[in-house]
């Protein structure tokens, strides 16, 4: 836990500084790759996953400690070699799990939020599941528990192959000639993103695309068919954590409203986006059928509006780099309650991001809940011995001021409403 904290601190800003880098390289080419709400939607959803994570609220079924305990046919010694072959095991395992991901209606839930930006950037790629309670794809990892690989090098393994992942997911960069036949590039990526007919569920490959060639899932970008991006029924929300939980509570009001038993059974196995005949009908949903035509996700704002949201969004990213810092000091259950205080945090101001009336009382409850801890405490879990008595006294301000300004914005948006009514009349 501690050391993974570590690694975040020292990670997290070099991805914030390589999406500064896309953006100001995107305007500089004339481009258009990112939407600002949106960007700080997924960084967000980025906060909410690591702080999943590092908490340990992932619960595996079947331990690769136990695999390699039980099964392991050698002894091997730790080795170059012996990273390679896990790097490439764990790229195997990550082709299969992301395939059954985008297969399986279920296993669906756990992804959704990666593909829910309707942008294509870097900042999308932080869009990480908090939905995935279970882990269930260990056994993946039978071929290195099988030779004997020791669970330390899955350990440090493990992360880099999830760090990797991020660069390709850019517009910025074209077909890389004879990389294109190896590795997972940017335009692999883009169509793996991508919802026209053509690309969906395609170029499953984390690291290597040759997967998606011995397994009949690659496509290749096509100049013809330019790449459209999101979900094929749009989040409609700025919100992360709405986001992880749409598709699973879709299923679980399908399979109450359906009046097969069959159905309530089978609806959580069958592909991704099967519906009981009966609710369908009877409850339809939106779904894009013409990506060249549908219009993007988008909510009122200003410069000012935007300005507020990357506000909120790097100060509770300051909050949880505190947390990373002085996670062992701030000990356990207290670390669980800092986590659900950011999440909660997170909650509010993709709230008001959609412009929803009542971000207001989300924003209250939160700030008085922080204000409660401090008041609980004696101030923001030991900042007064780690970093200084100032620190307590910013994040109280803070929870003031973000009330304050909350409200601002949704009696503007009030006022706006009301006057658009009196045009229209």
């Amino acid at each position: 836990m501690e050391a993974y904290a570590k690694v975040l601190n020292y990670t997290m800003p070099v991805f914030l500084l390589l999406i500064l880098i896309e953006v100001l390289a995107a305007r500089k080419m004339g481009k258009t790759v990112s939407n600002s709400l949106d960007s700080v939607s997924s960084i967000s959803s980025g906060m909410t996953n690591v702080i999943k994570d590092v908490l340990g609220l992932t619960i595996s079924l079947l331990s690769y400690n136990w695999l390699v305990g039980h099964l392991a046919l050698f002894e091997i010694r730790t080795t170059l070699l012996t990273y390679l072959i896990t790097f490439i095991v764990i790229d195997f395992k990550g082709y299969w799990a992301h395939r059954w991901e985008h297969t399986i209606n279920i296993l669906w839930n756990r992804h959704v939020i990666h593909h829910s930006s309707e942008e294509f950037n870097l900042s999308c790629g932080l869009r990480q599941t908090i939905s995935t309670v279970f882990d269930y794809f260990a056994f993946l990892l039978l071929p290195a528990a099988l030779i004997g690989v020791p669970v330390k090098v899955i350990a440090v393994v493990a992360p880099i192959h999830l760090f990797l992942q991020f660069w390709y997911h850019t517009q910025l960069i074209g077909k890389m000639g004879w990389l294109e036949n190896v590795i997972v590039t940017p335009s692999h990526h883009r169509v793996h993103h991508a919802i026209n007919n053509v690309y969906m569920d395609k170029n499953f490959g984390q690291i290597f695309i040759i997967w998606d060639k011995l397994f009949g899932t690659y496509q290749e970008e096509l100049k013809e068919e330019p790449c459209a991006y999101g979900i094929t029924r749009p989040a409609r929300t700025w919100n992360p954590i709405k986001i992880n939980f749409q598709h699973v509570w879709l299923m679980a009001k399908d399979a109450y409203y359906t009046k097969s038993w069959q159905d309530k059974f089978r609806i959580w196995f069958q592909p991704t986006g099967w519906r009981p005949a009966d609710v369908a009908e009877k409850f339809p949903i939106y779904s894009i059928t013409d990506p060249a035509t549908y219009e993007k996700f988008t909510s009122p704002t200003s410069p000012a509006f935007d300005l507020w949201a990357w506000i909120q969004l790097f100060f509770n990213y300051g909050l949880l780099n505190y947390l990373f810092s002085f996670i062992i000091d701030i000990g356990i259950p207290l670390a669980f309650v800092y986590g659900g205080f950011i999440v909660a945090s997170v909650y509010a101001y993709t709230e008001l991001m959609d412009r929803n009336p009542r971000a207001w009382i989300y924003e209250l409850i939160k700030s008085a809940a922080g204000l409660a801890i401090i008041f609980w405490l004696g101030d923001w879990f030991g900042a007064g011995s780690n970093v200084g008595a100032w620190m307590t006294l910013v994040v109280g301000g803070y929870l003031v001021l973000s009330v304050v300004v909350t409200c601002y914005f949704v009696l503007t948006d009030e006022k706006q409403s009301f006057s658009d009514m009196d045009l229209i009349n």
